[in-house]
């Protein structure tokens, strides 16, 4: 992806435009952010496969929609701006725009499709940084209705439409709207929240892609027959899937952590119910991929040695799968060294 001088040029537009839309003090400027964040991920997504094309494609239709409807109800809150507050529809309709953007359900028709065309590198990008500036301007506005909706629609859709799943693209764009479904919780608590759950969020779907992306791999049975020879790397890549579900032991279960506490300690018990119960749902379908591979397709030939350990993409793979693993534990141990 890097050895094109013209995506270096559209992915630094991509950076700055999300800049331009989080630190912008009118509503038009965040807007006028996110259309060049468009218009400057659709050249990145284009790879000239038919799939990147068609992806490429439903993003910017239901982008362009989002972007109108955006625009639609900027210019009804400048009409009339002393109700901008009290008019409940305008907010609605800004809220609207903005959870389609980023892929929350129920409005993340979108989201697998697009996703299922995309490259990894290209993926990584979709499920992480496009959805900083959408869900910042969220944070802005929050509409309570629509928010306890969508934290509900979201935590379903991405336990439930992943248990049909065979490529690894969907289950990991699923696995991303559950975790949408979370972040907007926390946004309802505060914003140090969310922002903290979308870091570890960002560093785990990045170690879990880096990997995927290193052995090309893109569905659940290659996932079987692929590390026959290597335990080491078995575990790694279990580990991160498991990690990424929020499994206890895990890094990925300290963010979700703290978003339980947070709604146990502002009674939110109905909606911290139904996240825990889907979550266990994404639980199961990251262990039905565990499990067999850990299970059944592993041969102990002590012979037959490795020789690929020692390159560069190895060391950084260790590096993020040992931190991902042991995290919560490391980080326990210096909440209690301090």
């Amino acid at each position: 992806m890097f050895n094109n001088s013209s995506k270096i040029l559209f992915l630094s537009i991509l950076m700055m435009s999300t800049l331009i839309s989080i630190s912008a003090n009118s509503w038009m400027g965040a807007w006028m952010g996110l259309e060049i964040n468009l218009l400057s991920f659709i050249p990145l997504m284009s790879d000239n496969k038919l799939m990147s094309t068609e992806s490429s494609l439903k993003y910017f239709l239901t982008q362009a929609l989002a972007s109108s409807m955006f625009l639609f109800a900027i210019i009804l809150f400048l009409m009339n701006s002393n109700e901008m507050y009290s008019n409940s529809f305008m907010k609605m309709m800004i809220f609207s725009s903005l959870l389609l953007k980023s892929g929350a359900a129920p409005f993340h028709f979108w989201f697998p499709n697009v996703i299922e065309g995309l490259s990894w590198i290209n993926s990584l990008i979709l499920m992480t940084w496009q959805k900083i500036a959408p869900l910042m301007l969220i944070s802005y506005i929050i509409y309570k209705p629509l928010i306890i909706t969508s934290i509900i629609f979201s935590s379903n859709v991405g336990a439930l439409g992943g248990l049909n799943q065979t490529s690894l693209r969907k289950l990991m764009a699923y696995s991303s709207i559950n975790h949408l479904g979370w972040m907007l919780a926390a946004m309802y608590q505060n914003n140090l929240l969310w922002m903290t759950y979308f870091s570890f969020y960002s560093f785990l779907t990045f170690s879990m892609i880096f990997l995927l992306n290193m052995y090309k791999i893109s569905h659940i049975n290659q996932l079987f027959s692929l590390f026959y020879y290597s335990k080491s790397m078995k575990f790694f890549i279990f580990f991160n899937l498991l990690s990424l579900g929020g499994l206890p032991p895990f890094l990925g279960f300290f963010p979700k952590w703290i978003v339980i506490q947070s709604l146990v300690l502002t009674n939110q018990f109905f909606l911290l119910t139904i996240m825990v119960l889907m979550t266990l749902i994404t639980l199961y379908f990251y262990i039905r991929l565990s499990y067999s591979a850990f299970m059944l397709n592993y041969y102990e030939i002590n012979w037959i040695k490795n020789s690929n350990y020692n390159n560069m993409k190895m060391n950084m793979l260790m590096l993020f799968s040992f931190i991902s693993s042991f995290g919560l534990f490391m980080i326990s141990c210096m909440y209690f060294l301090l």
